[in-house]
C-alpha cells in the first residue's frame, strides 16, 4: 500500500460503488502519493484469533488518518479495524454531543462486526482514538463493557470536559478500565483561558479517572496535528511551522510519533492480557528503552478500588 493507495480510498467512503470526484485527500497527500507503507493488499490472514482494536479518527477525518500506527498494530498481533467520523446527519462532524454519538455508536458497529470475523478475539477489544476520537471511545466505552482498555492520542477527552457535564450517561469517575492518554507539548493557561467555551469548560476528567489505570505520556515535541501520521504528510513547512512545539523539528516529530506506537503497544499488551511485560515497559524509564532525552515524560497511577 502506498499514501496515495490509501488517499483513493477517501473517495469511496460514503458510496463503494461511485468514487467522489472531490476527493480532497488526492490533492493534500500529493507530494508523498508514491510513498510506500508496510501493509500489503490481499495479504493472506495470519492464522489464530487475536485481540481487536478499533480506530476512532479525528473528528470529520477519514478512517485511515493513522494508517502508519493502525500498520504497525496489525503486524504486532492485532486485528484493527476503522470507520471514518462522520456526523450525525451529515458527512462532517461538528461539537456537540449528537455528532459525538453517531461516532460511538460508530465504534460499537465495528465492535459488532468484529464477532464476524473468525481470526477476532471480541473478548479482548480496545479503542484507540485521536482527537475527536479520543472523546467518542470513552462515550462508546461507557455504554459497551467489551470495551477492555482506550488509547487516546491527545484525545478531545481533556479538552471538551464541558460536553461531558452535558452528557448525563457520562461519568468518568465510574469508568474502571485501564486508559492511555497522550498529551501534546506545553498548553498555557493563556491558552487554555483563550480557547474557553462552555464546551470545553469543566471538571478534568482525567483527574477524575481514578477507578480504572491512567498512563500519562506527556509527548513535549508534539503539536495536536502531529498525532496523525497523514495529517502529517498533509502539512507544508509553513503548516508544520505554525503547529510547531519549541524547536522540535520534522525529524524530532518523526521520532516522537514512533514512541506513541511503542508505548500504545506496550499498553494494550498489558491490558488486554497479550503480555504482561508491556506494564514493565510502561512503568521503567523511558531513557532504558533508548527514548532521547526532552522527548517525553510519563505518568502511571494505579486504580483505585472500583467504586
Amino acid at each position: 500500500m502506498t499514501v496515495g493507495d490509501y488517499a483513493r480510498l477517501a473517495g469511496t467512503e460514503i458510496h463503494f460503488d461511485r468514487a467522489d470526484e472531490n476527493n480532497r485527500w488526492i490533492g493534500k497527500l500529493a507530494t508523498s502519493a508514491q510513498d510506500p507503507l508496510w501493509a500489503v493488499r490481499d495479504a493472506p490472514p495470519s492464522s489464530g484469533r487475536f485481540p481487536v482494536v478499533v480506530y476512532a479518527p479525528g473528528q470529520s477525518s477519514v478512517a485511515w488518518d493513522n494508517a502508519d500506527l493502525c500498520e504497525y498494530l496489525a503486524s504486532q498481533g492485532y486485528v484493527v479495524l476503522a470507520v471514518p467520523s462522520l456526523g450525525a446527519s451529515t458527512r462532517d462532524a461538528d461539537d456537540n454531543l449528537d455528532d459525538l454519538r453517531a461516532e460511538a455508536r460508530d465504534i460499537l458497529f465495528l465492535v459488532d462486526y468484529a464477532r464476524t470475523l473468525p481470526n477476532a478475539d471480541v473478548s479482548r477489544v480496545a479503542v484507540v482514538g485521536w482527537s475527536w476520537g479520543g472523546l467518542s471511545n470513552v462515550f462508546a466505552a461507557a455504554h459497551d463493557d467489551r470495551i477492555k482498555a482506550l488509547v487516546a492520542l491527545d484525545g478531545s477527552l481533556r479538552y471538551y470536559p464541558g460536553l461531558l457535564k452535558k452528557a448525563t450517561d457520562i461519568h468518568p469517575e465510574r469508568m474502571n478500565i485501564p486508559l492511555l492518554f497522550f498529551t501534546r507539548g506545553d498548553v498555557s493557561l493563556e491558552d487554555w483561558s483563550r480557547y474557553a467555551t462552555a464546551d470545553n469548560e469543566g471538571p478534568s476528567a482525567l483527574n477524575a479517572w481514578t477507578h480504572g489505570d491512567l498512563v500519562t505520556v506527556h509527548m513535549l515535541g508534539m503539536s495536536h496535528p502531529e498525532f496523525s501520521s497523514m495529517t502529517q504528510r498533509a502539512h507544508d513547512d509553513r503548516k508544520f511551522a505554525e503547529n510547531r512545539m519549541a524547536d522540535y523539528d520534522r525529524d524530532d516529530v518523526n521520532v516522537s510519533y514512533a514512541w506513541v506506537a511503542r508505548y500504545t503497544l506496550a499498553f494494550l499488551d498489558a491490558s488486554l492480557g497479550k503480555d504482561p511485560n508491556g506494564m514493565v515497559f510502561l512503568k521503567s524509564d523511558p531513557a532504558s528503552h533508548g527514548v532521547p532525552r526532552h522527548f517525553l515524560t510519563i505518568d502511571v497511577r494505579a486504580a483505585a478500588a472500583a467504586p
